[in-house]
């Protein structure tokens, strides 16, 4: 059964933004409001169509007011987020946290709330050199993450499976997501890869599994429009080594000895570049894959794009021009490999 109003946070940014500009265009769903601190950009409230935006903060207590007057039945949390942007990372970490326990509080006072989708991350399971070589949803993190959005995001899901204890006439669907791509999406990741010289640590090259972020808006909008109660890792087929993606967006790999990492990731975040966090730091040395099995056979959803098709379309939609000839970067390498051959006889 279609909900009758939905409420999404985070509307000022692309997931939040978009799923609500999809709702709206459902004839099924009476009312949509998306609330933020911020509105959204202009383009995106027009694309947002008879969705409501609501300025309001959600660690403020009167979101219980907003969903309360409006009836709010489904409660779709996109809002979590790892990039700290100019609020900077304690207020970061009161928006994921805080926030969300005051939603949860709000939702919980509410006798029409009968659904809850949450916006997670597979990085709840850390990054560590001990890691299987794919983590299900059954599993917990080998090293628990110490600080920053990983951390904010195991918090989080603790709050909510409390809640699912509280009220347990609310379905709650767990989306961990692995990291998006995508044309149009502006993360910390896409930022990364669009340095023209990319920095990695000397001696790793972490396994890289991506979702684009079209299929993310097609899983958020299906777990709102139908019950699918449980948590489901949400990524793409298939995956790439970072130094495989590096050379298919055409940059120029910097190897960083692992002392110098913090260092090289405080000028960078400096220069306004890319703000790197120490979770986001450890994922760039070890990588991290997900079984997604389970949103194929029990969530109904197999993604459009495998990891290399997304990687290869955020290429393509940003046009990303190589730093290099990739010719003379062919002609490089075969002539690397051939000295190597000749010192090996």
């Amino acid at each position: 059964m279609a909900p009758n109003v939905v409420l999404v946070t985070g509307v000022s940014r692309f997931l939040g933004g978009h799923l609500a500009a999809r709702l709206a265009a459902n004839p099924d769903i009476e009312r949509v409001l998306g609330v933020d601190t911020v509105p959204p950009p202009r383009d995106l409230l027009r694309r947002m169509g008879r969705a409501e935006f609501v300025r309001a903060d959600i660690r403020n207590p009167l979101i219980a007011k907003v969903i309360a007057t409006a009836k709010v039945d489904t409660v779709v949390h996109a809002s979590l987020s790892a990039n700290p942007g100019a609020t900077g990372r304690t207020a970061m970490k009161e928006m994921n946290v805080i926030g969300t326990m005051q939603l949860l509080a709000a939702c919980q006072k509410s006798d029409l709330v009968r659904k809850f989708v949450f916006k997670s991350t597979t990085a709840v399971y850390g990054s560590s050199p001990r890691d299987p070589a794919v983590f299900t949803e059954s599993m917990g993190p080998k090293d628990l993450p110490s600080s920053g959005y990983a951390k904010d995001a195991v918090e989080v899901e603790g709050y909510l499976r409390g809640f699912g204890r509280r009220r347990p006439d609310v379905t709650i669907s767990t989306l961990r997501f692995t990291n998006f791509i995508g044309p149009r999406i502006d993360t910390v990741l896409t930022r990364y890869f669009a340095l023209p010289v990319v920095p990695t640590v000397l001696g790793y090259d972490a396994r890289v599994q991506l979702l684009h972020s079209e299929d993310a808006l097609a899983i958020l909008e299906r777990a709102t429009l139908h019950d699918l109660p449980g948590v489901f890792n949400a990524g793409a087929d298939g995956l790439l080594l970072l130094s495989q993606a590096i050379r298919r967006a055409g940059r120029v790999p910097l190897a960083v000895p692992s002392f110098a990492v913090q260092p090289f990731a405080q000028v960078v975040r400096g220069a306004r570049l890319v703000d790197f966090s120490p979770e986001q730091m450890r994922f760039l040395n070890f990588g991290r894959v997900v079984d997604t099995s389970k949103l194929r056979e029990e969530f109904g959803f197999s993604p459009r794009w495998t990891t290399q098709q997304a990687f290869d379309d955020y290429v393509r939609g940003r046009g990303l021009r190589p730093v290099l000839d990739p010719e003379l970067v062919n002609d490089a390498e075969r002539g690397i490999r051939g000295v190597l051959a000749r010192l090996g006889r």
